[in-house]
């Protein structure tokens, strides 16, 4: 039977080493539209294709990448209303920091706590892992513009480029040929808008969001 006997239990490895459950998770990821972030020398860029299931939705009420902080941003691929929970427990967590310290939770003290959040439905009965990744972008005065990458499992990586959800494949080996470590923002949100056409995007509506310095604001093609 393989690992298919296994499927339905969350907490109980397979002979194979694996928690079928978040391989489960990780096929729902991979069945999202595609989404990417990239980090320039002077910023960070996340973008998304933001594809509307009918023409009678009203388009201002898809929120596909959205902000945790007024440095820190999110986008997802995978299922909405799980990015949703994570995104408000995320930005829970960053008004306790700053009720606390006084001052902005740094980038990857966000990022941790969300993929503890996110690893802690991997190991409890009753419950089941997160079906989205997100790429999370910031920017702060100690190491700049950051980008990371979590995923259902809970674990996260900082990326200099990375993709997720349909088409990866392609975004990444786009991404991988184009990329420089002296990209200029500029550069950035270009390749950005490349990379989602590379995968067959060119009918669909995009959205990038750029943090430059101490500037953030949402630029839509």
């Amino acid at each position: 039977m393989g690992d298919s006997q296994y499927s339905f239990s969350l907490t109980t490895f397979s002979p194979s080493g694996k928690l079928v459950q978040i391989e489960h998770a990780l096929m729902a990821v991979g069945s999202g539209q595609t989404s990417l972030g990239i980090k320039a020398a002077n910023g960070v860029v996340i973008a998304t294709e933001k594809k509307l299931p009918s023409i009678l939705v009203d388009e201002t009420s898809v929120r596909k990448i959205q902000l945790l902080t007024e440095d820190i941003g999110v986008v997802y691929s995978g299922m909405g209303p799980d990015s949703r929970v994570l995104v408000r427990k995320s930005r829970k967590q960053a008004q306790q920091y700053f009720r606390l310290y006084k001052e902005k939770i740094p980038v990857t003290q966000l990022v941790r706590e969300t993929a503890t959040v996110m690893q802690e439905f991997t190991q409890s009965g009753g419950v089941r892992p997160f079906g989205v990744s997100l790429l999370v972008a910031g920017y702060d005065d100690v190491d700049g513009p950051q980008l990371y990458q979590v995923d259902p499992s809970g674990s996260y990586f900082s990326w200099k480029a990375s993709a997720m959800g349909k088409n990866v494949s392609n975004a990444k080996t786009f991404l991988e040929k184009r990329y420089t470590d002296d990209m200029e923002l500029e550069d950035a949100i270009h390749t950005a808008i490349l990379t989602l056409k590379e995968g067959y995007l060119n009918s669909s509506f995009l959205l990038i969001n750029v943090r430059f310095d101490e500037s953030l604001f949402e630029h839509n093609r």
